[in-house]
């Protein structure tokens, strides 16, 4: 099997891990890659789904013999994999005691990683969440803390630059309930950092209703940016997101064409989540229109987190996210764009999805 298809497959259907045979350890719940593990196969590090129902009736398990772990399918061994090392920043704490893993997270092998405001406006009324969204669990659970200041995020971002060799750093946030969108504040964490360090920086929020907010975060240093349509087909968005459904597809869109002359071609992204309910046909004219854009879609297929309301929705067959990632990696080297050129970002980092490995394959 080839390593396009192993991937599709394993983030389609999960890995089963003997916890105290590969010593693994995951996230669970949380905002970005949730019940998700990083793993390593022929050199590419991508975001595996291990604590879904799916994953525990997977047919993919991991073994270790001799100090080296394989990937087995259906007990024949397919490869060799490795699960990155916890990062020596994860030993520190701040001067006032909190642990640096509480504000930001290693993710993949050299991208930090933070939800800058770890509570949404919507997430807390059944009428307004985003059905797949876990971004209050890690907070409930202690793992996390509710607001990282600006100053903590510049210390742990040097500290990640300097210890584990973190190439580039991603940050998100809730939605506050304020017209920037959370704007304002990632300009100020965004400008702290640079102060710090010299690192790239994806920020990503919902689209603010001034588009000025686009100027103001290319000032303070952000080099990507992310804006987050999740789903297209608006019926979907509507039983999926009903809050964020407010905010039409077409905003969306006339922010794109904002953003884009400030950020630069492929410099602005937008996560498509695979599995949803949008067609395939949705997907593929939506991701040409963005290309067209310059704006990168990062097609993912949607896993299921314990604990929210598409806890049981299954995940998108292999098959479906093959031909997804073959179609829309056509359109992507057609328009010159790619993960490679991007600064900062998911896409650029690309492991939670195979998207990037198809580019390379058919450029």
């Amino acid at each position: 099997m080839d390593k396009q298809h192993l991937i599709t497959e394993l983030q389609s259907h999960g890995l089963k891990l003997v916890e105290q045979e590969v010593g693994a350890a995951g996230r669970k719940g949380g905002a970005g890659p949730s019940d998700h593990k990083a793993v390593t196969i022929e050199g590419t590090t991508v975001m595996v789904p291990v604590f879904t129902g799916a994953s525990a009736q997977s047919p993919y398990t991991a073994k270790l013999e001799s100090g080296a772990v394989t990937l087995l399918r259906q007990e024949e061994a397919i490869a060799p994999i490795s699960f990155p090392q916890q990062p020596q920043f994860y030993s520190l704490t701040t001067a006032e005691g909190i642990p640096y893993r509480k504000i930001a997270l290693l993710h993949s092998q050299d991208v930090l990683a933070t939800t800058v405001l770890q509570t949404c406006m919507r997430y807390a009324d059944t009428e307004s969440a985003c059905q797949f969204c876990a971004i209050g669990q890690s907070l409930e659970a202690g793992r996390t803390i509710a607001r990282k200041s600006p100053a903590q995020l510049a210390e742990v971002a040097e500290a990640a630059v300097r210890l584990d060799g973190v190439k580039h750093m991603i940050m998100t946030t809730g939605t506050p309930n304020t017209n920037d969108r959370g704007a304002a504040y990632l300009t100020e964490c965004v400008r702290a950092v640079k102060q710090r360090v010299n690192l790239p920086i994806q920020v990503q929020c919902e689209p603010p209703d001034d588009f000025v907010w686009f100027d103001r975060l290319k000032a303070a240093g952000v080099d990507s940016l992310g804006m987050h349509l999740e789903a297209v087909d608006p019926a979907v968005r509507a039983r999926i997101m009903p809050g964020k459904a407010d905010v039409p597809v077409e905003f969306y869109f006339q922010a794109f064409a904002a953003a884009v002359p400030i950020f630069g071609w492929g410099q602005v992204s937008t996560y498509l989540l695979a599995g949803l309910g949008d067609s395939l046909e949705t997907l593929v004219e939506a991701s040409d229109r963005l290309i067209q854009m310059g704006v990168y879609p990062f097609v993912v297929p949607f896993v299921p987190i314990s604990g929210t309301p598409l806890a049981e929705q299954p995940a998108p067959s292999s098959e479906f996210m093959y031909s997804l990632y073959q179609q829309v990696s056509a359109l992507l080297n057609r328009a010159g764009l790619s993960s490679a050129a991007m600064k900062a970002g998911c896409g650029k980092c690309g492991a939670c999805s195979a998207l990037s490995t198809f580019e390379k394959a058919s450029a």
